[in-house]
């Protein structure tokens, strides 16, 4: 076996992250596929002042700003979907704990296109003329915002666009459904500018459901959206995305999905959520056995499953994954 970039997930959030740091998540969806495991540990290692770049918020984002990890953040839309609005996002914003700055889900798209290209600013006809453009939470007290999208010319028709600054966080921590011990992955489901934020990240963590033999990835070349050389680790966690969905591997936890945003909603509550689901637990067994086997075994037989059908073969056991794990650090890729 050639050397890998497999490691645990505690050791990725020790190696890859920082107070202050502005951190990305790789999220499908506001209820879809997201790492809300890495936000745990982040946590877990109580990490803070984090400067939040989510092209959409999730339960993970959700977390961060009701346990007071984050404050400050760049997202698109920011409800839960059929869950309602986000309790502690909504409740770290009013208090004045937390600086939300509001773009649209196309210029968040847009944005992550600018950093992957390198490009100094991204030409907009999106959000100007308008309070997104305007208003700035990082600029409370100017209005209109200059800064925020500033007004361009286009040299060619004259016209007035906007340009919106690139985004390159100094860690993206992407949710993959599939991936080969060297980063190579596939994202079933939507996509929601995972590919971009890779490209445009200082340092690419994957969260896996699925390590699969490399030959998954030669039968699927076009379906291998984030190619290894981009990545610098791979964590493999299974139901890494919980309570959210992961298409093809499990579906949404509606349940928890209500008593997390419930709990969130107060500090009381918050707490008893992290003493309960976020500092419980010592490893992946035990998270397992804190989402319920039961639930997991209902979960993983929801309508999606067959998408998982054509990647089955090459789906790597557990102890082969531990064994490669176990491996010496200096027998593993530089990440």
């Amino acid at each position: 076996m050639p050397n890998h970039k497999l490691i645990t997930l505690p050791e990725a959030v020790r190696r890859f992250t920082s107070d202050g740091m502005q951190y990305a998540s790789g999220a499908s969806l506001p209820v879809g596929a997201d790492a809300i495991c890495f936000g745990r540990e982040l946590l877990r290692q109580r990490r803070q002042n984090l400067h939040g770049i989510f092209h959409c918020n999730s339960q993970q984002l959700n977390l961060l700003a009701a346990a007071r990890a984050v404050t400050k953040v760049e997202c698109g839309f920011t409800g839960l979907e059929g869950f309602g609005f986000a309790n502690g996002l909504r409740r770290a914003v009013e208090g004045g704990q937390l600086a939300l700055e509001d773009y649209s889900n196309l210029s968040m798209a847009l944005r992550f296109l600018g950093g992957a290209l390198n490009l100094p600013f991204m030409p907009a006809t999106v959000n100007i003329g308008s309070d997104i453009a305007h208003r700035s939470a990082f600029a409370s007290h100017t209005y209109p915002a200059t800064d925020k999208i500033p007004a361009i010319t286009d040299p060619f028709s004259g016209r007035t666009l906007g340009a919106l600054s690139p985004l390159k966080p100094d860690l993206a921590a992407i949710h993959v459904t599939l991936s080969d011990v060297q980063g190579n992955a596939i994202m079933i489901g939507t996509e929601w500018s995972r590919f971009e934020l890779s490209r445009a990240a200082k340092k690419v963590v994957l969260i896996a459901d699925h390590i699969v033999d490399t030959d998954c990835m030669r039968q699927y070349p076009n379906l291998v959206r984030i190619p290894g050389i981009i990545v610098d680790a791979v964590v493999w966690w299974p139901y890494a995305a919980w309570p959210q969905a992961s298409p093809g591997v499990h579906d949404i936890d509606e349940a928890h999905m209500k008593l997390m945003n419930q709990c969130l909603a107060s500090e009381e509550g918050t707490a008893r959520y992290l003493a309960q689901f976020v500092h419980s637990y010592t490893d992946l067994d035990e998270y397992q056995d804190l989402i319920g086997r039961d639930t997991i075994e209902i979960l993983s037989h929801g309508p999606t499953g067959f998408l998982l059908d054509p990647y089955r073969q090459w789906i790597q056991p557990r102890d082969a994954i531990e064994a490669l794990l176990a491996q010496p650090a200096q027998n593993r890729s530089a990440a």
